[in-house]
């Protein structure tokens, strides 16, 4: 699912997803906003979002 998708796109995402939250957006509605933003599911946002905390992404690492 989200690795048909290159891990550069992933990270966009990823980073995307914690600005959504970071300006106020709750969870769900960030994943929503994020998916249509990026023409993908909420699922493969789900999915981007646990590897990106995993791996700790941008901007996460700083």
């Amino acid at each position: 699912m989200t690795d048909t998708l290159p891990e550069d796109r992933r990270r966009d995402v990823f980073a995307a997803i914690v600005a959504a939250q970071d300006g106020g957006l709750k969870v769900a509605a960030s994943h929503k906003h994020v998916a249509a933003e990026y023409g993908i599911t909420p699922a493969q946002v789900l999915v981007i979002e646990k590897e990106g905390l995993d791996a700790q992404w941008p901007p996460l690492d700083s």
